[in-house]
């Protein structure tokens, strides 16, 4: 497997994150729950990891700072991305020289007095609509001079004309507001410029949903890059606005952006926390631990899976577990339900086996 352009990149964070560390490949990976050779593959750009959870325990494992921890999950789902689009052809070669023809050195300044002449092998350039043909005997062409005063009938002529064309210009038909988002009017997306937004655009149309979505109160930066944080959010709007969760701002998701009848305010870092001390009073420490590893403490959180399946929420309850627990995407973002939830699982052994990935990382994260 030749690595992408993404996936080069991803490969080069993981590395980054190894050498640091200080550690080999096989204490890594028994760290981790991944194996040594697995990891070597990730690390050199071999193979991209089918699930993003082996990328975050991994950096876990490695010390990655809350920072880090975002930005390889950023290179990890864009070199995911490319998994399955075909190599691209190899870039066309520049003509060769003689195709081209001679290098052409500066043109010499005309001569005073003289006109240029057109430059060998290239068809003369067209003359300006004020020359007039050639003054006969001389092959110099003959320059129209506009009179210094035009007669009164002239003048109103004149006139005329130029209104005739200023009106021609405005009533024009055309089809100039396809390429431009924000000349179809106030509602930038309407445009068929914006027919379809999804990951890995970077355009205003992606900078109009990241606005509407900050508006909703949405936290993620507006910067027209439609990545995982922008993927996210947009997924946890389409759950809060009851519509189907494509992770595509499609029509009725657009709608709903221009509604401004969502709001995504949820609760902070610190609240969550505190909820669950309270509900996993067997472990407090622990359990917090596992819900900032899983999910930053973030109640809208959404982790998007390569089989397509997605984690929910502050403990990130994954498709599967929310159908045993009978709950949805919408439940898993009530805070107080999912921390609930998750001590139902946590109850069945009284351990953290559910979240194999935070519980191999838990020496590294602070119990607080």
């Amino acid at each position: 497997m030749v690595a992408s352009p993404h996936g080069e990149k991803f490969a080069a964070c993981l590395r980054m994150l190894k050498d640091r560390s200080g550690r080999g490949y096989d204490r890594l990976g028994k760290e981790a729950g991944v194996s040594g050779s697995s990891l070597h593959r990730y690390c050199s750009g071999l193979s991209v990891p089918t699930d993003y959870r082996v990328v975050h325990a991994f950096a876990k494992v490695c010390g990655a700072s809350a920072e880090e921890l975002r930005e390889a999950h950023r290179l990890w789902a864009l070199a995911d991305t490319e998994r399955d689009t075909p190599a691209t052809a190899a870039e066309e070669s520049p003509q060769p020289e003689q195709e081209r023809g001679p290098k052409q050195g500066p043109e010499p300044a005309p001569e005073a007095g003289r006109e240029p002449e057109p430059r060998p092998g290239r068809e003369a350039e067209a003359e300006p609509d004020d020359v007039t043909p050639a003054v006969a005997g001389t092959g110099r062409p003959r320059r129209f001079r506009v009179p210094d005063k035009l007669s009164p009938r002239a003048a109103v002529l004149a006139a005329v004309v130029a209104v005739v064309l200023v009106a021609g210009f405005v009533w024009l038909p055309g089809d100039s507001t396809d390429g431009d988002p924000s000349a179809s009017g106030d509602k930038v997306l309407d445009s068929p410029a914006c027919r379809t937004v999804s990951m890995g655009q970077h355009d205003d149309c992606v900078r109009e949903v990241q606005t509407l979505l900050a508006r909703a109160k949405g936290k993620l930066a507006i910067d027209g890059d439609f990545g995982p944080e922008t993927l996210r959010r947009l997924t946890a709007f389409q759950v809060l606005a009851g519509l189907p969760a494509t992770s595509v701002a499609d029509d009725a998701t657009k709608k709903a952006l221009y509604a401004h009848q969502v709001n995504m305010t949820t609760w902070s870092p610190a609240r969550v926390a505190k909820r669950v001390r309270e509900v996993f009073a067997e472990d407090p420490g622990t359990a917090v631990a596992v819900a900032r590893c899983a999910s930053f403490l973030d109640p809208l959180y959404v982790l998007p899976n390569t089989n397509g399946s997605r984690n929910w929420g502050v403990f990130q309850i994954s498709d599967a577990r929310l159908r045993d627990l009978d709950g949805t995407p919408l439940k898993a973002f009530d805070p107080d339900w999912n921390i609930k939830a998750a001590h139902r699982l946590w109850s069945v052994r009284h351990d953290f086996h559910d979240w194999p990935s935070c519980e191999a990382a838990l020496k590294n994260t602070p119990k607080n």
